[in-house]
């Protein structure tokens, strides 16, 4: 059977694009770029196959889509910037596939300019045809909250630039087969701003609110707290949270090497948040020493190992950190989380605590690094000899909170 579509990355970026697509009646090729983790259960997968998605056996299928979307990883590089060997690997696959008049977009996270200088190029070449002419180029960025049920593809409006007005409006009208809102930006670098805006605009928060927690526990004040009061103002601020680090796909960028001024906000922000996890460790030892107890020869427990609660997703989780400072004080790890059977540390196993209170019990030192649902933080708080709190879950007075 055609496809409609071909997805070409199944990763957090690529898969929730597939299963909307597959929802809303589109045929759909999956192409998978690398080793990206099976994230679907049985039951979402003969879902999906029942629905007309299936997984490419040859990059030849790529030829014969319609449309053609690139949803690659762009992880953070060793210099700092956004590693686009994915990006470069699938565009160089679906160019000597590639036909004419053919709707190809680019999701994955990438600096203003990559899909006309880099993208375009390798498309070009290797397909002998001309983007804006033979073939339409467009930009979109990948906006999805993984695990969320109240914010889905559906719902969620959808930002597309084109190369040229027409490569905007053929984009469109495949994503408004998606989408209940299009919003169209005036070209490619616009709609690729709004993805490091976006992106820079939570990590920025995001540290600042985790200030904010180091300020409010040195001035004896309960940071939790001054954010429900501060929630309630219904104009000129936005709620964020502070907790043990910054994890997910979407990596800040501060854009230096760049041309323009470097966003000297987003390398700040970067600096805040990723001293958290060592802020973590140093509350840790500071409560075992309150109470006559050390790091070293202590028994500490983390709950939740992954980045977002109830998913089984560590990316840039903070966790594997916190688990290696606390060992190099000389503590004893050990983990739970129900969406994780077996963890390891410096290629080193951490003992997994299947009895969840006799654990905590048994532990000087609980700490919850992140809240999955099943977590009973009242009946912990009563169970754990010492309970630190990095998500402000427990209720008031029930732990030790960040």
């Amino acid at each position: 059977m055609p496809a409609d579509l071909a997805v070409i990355g199944l990763g957090p970026f690529g898969l929730p694009l597939a299963q909307a697509a597959v929802a809303a009646g589109i045929p759909t090729l999956g192409y998978r770029t690398g080793p990206e983790p099976a994230s679907l259960s049985p039951a979402e997968l003969r879902r999906m196959l029942a629905g007309g998605f299936r997984h490419a056996t040859s990059p030849a299928e790529l030829g014969r889509v319609r449309t053609a979307v690139i949803c690659v990883p762009t992880p953070r590089g060793a210099d700092g910037t956004l590693d686009l060997g994915q990006v470069e690997a699938a565009a160089r696959t679906l160019a000597a596939r590639l036909r004419p008049h053919t709707t190809v977009i680019l999701e994955s996270p990438v600096p203003p300019g990559t899909t006309e200088e880099f993208l375009c190029p390798l498309l070009e070449e290797g397909s002998q045809l001309q983007a804006g002419r033979d073939f339409h180029l467009a930009y979109s960025p990948s906006r999805v909250d993984p695990g969320s049920r109240a914010f889905t593809p559906a719902n969620i409006p959808k930002v597309i630039g084109g190369l040229t007005p027409a490569c905007t409006e053929s984009a469109a009208a495949f994503y408004g087969r998606l989408a209940d809102k299009v919003v169209r930006a005036r070209g490619l670098r616009e709609a690729e701003t709004v993805q490091l805006l976006e992106t820079n605009f939570r990590h920025v928060n995001i540290a600042l609110v985790n200030e904010m927690a180091v300020l409010c526990n040195n001035l004896g004040v309960d940071v939790w707290d001054v954010i429900r009061c501060a929630e309630t103002k219904p104009f000129g601020f936005e709620a964020f949270r502070p907790g043990p680090g910054v994890g997910g796909h979407a990596v800040p960028q501060d854009l230096t090497g760049h041309p323009g001024r470097p966003l000297r906000m987003v390398e700040l922000a970067q600096q805040v948040n990723n001293q958290m996890p060592r802020y973590v460790v140093q509350r840790a030892a500071a409560l075992l020493n309150e109470h006559g107890k050390s790091a070293r020869g202590a028994r500490v427990l983390l709950l939740g190992v992954t980045y977002k609660p109830d998913l089984a997703d560590q990316q840039g989780t903070p966790a594997p950190e916190i688990a290696v400072r606390l060992m190099e004080l000389g503590a004893s790890i050990s983990y739970h989380d129900p969406h994780i059977p077996s963890w390891s540390v410096l290629d080193r196993p951490v003992p997994r605590a299947d009895a969840l209170y006799e654990a905590a019990a048994e532990a000087d030192l609980t700490i919850l690094l992140q809240q999955h649902r099943t977590y009973d933080l009242q009946g912990l708080s009563v169970k754990a000899q010492l309970l630190l709190d990095t998500r402000g879950a427990a209720p008031t007075g029930a732990a030790h909170r960040l």
